[in-house]
């Protein structure tokens, strides 16, 4: 007689920091060397001498394990970030950052671009597990803006703090053929992103 209770969840491999950092690390050097299409799981398997089986229990696929890749090497954030005003928050969000890591980042994001438009997995991935804490992390800082008294409620710049921010880190790179630096992306937010909140 068939039973009606639940099948038993997958087990999930349990990997120390040290270990999930480095095969993080791996993914994006081989990303870096062959770019996302030619990055393969077995490609992963064979850099870090783990078993295929391993890394998919980990990750449903390669779209997941690059995205948590890039998540594992951002260096701030957002829903750490809490200073008591919106001008300190969005520093916050750069000043902290490492220089070499955020142009590693940006020729990874540039690599990344077509398949982006190409792979609808990948595309996904980066939404759901990238960019959706992303923006609700900038929502929440805004939200503590305006509870603040700080920037007016009706404020039509506030639906597109999240939208200037990742357009500057694309935008530079493509007219200046420099990566947005902090100290760039300090002066963009004091000349672009605040005024436009009125501060």
């Amino acid at each position: 007689m068939p039973s009606d209770s639940p099948k038993p969840a997958a087990r999930r491999t349990r990997l120390t920091p040290e270990r999930e950092g480095e095969l993080y690390d791996a993914v994006l050097d081989i990303l870096r060397e062959v770019g996302y299409d030619a990055l393969t799981m077995d490609a992963v398997a064979a850099r870090t001498h783990s078993s295929k089986a391993t890394l998919y229990r980990q990750w449903k696929g390669k779209p997941e394990l690059v995205v948590h890749a890039l998540r594992h090497k951002k260096p701030v954030r957002l829903a750490d970030i809490d200073t008591g005003t919106l001008r300190g928050d969005l520093h916050a969000v750069v000043c902290e950052a490492d220089e070499a890591q955020m142009e590693q980042d940006t020729a990874l994001m540039r690599g990344l671009g077509h398949a982006i438009h190409t792979n609808a997995d990948l595309h996904r991935a980066l939404r759901e597990l990238l960019i959706k804490p992303e923006t609700e992390g900038f929502d929440a800082m805004l939200r503590r803006a305006v509870d603040r008294g700080e920037v007016a409620a009706d404020n039509p710049a506030l639906e597109y703090v999240a939208h200037t921010m990742l357009g500057a880190f694309i935008a530079r790179p493509m007219i200046d053929d420099r990566p947005a630096d902090p100290a760039y992306l300090s002066r963009y937010i004091d000349a672009v992103i605040l005024p436009a909140l009125g501060l």
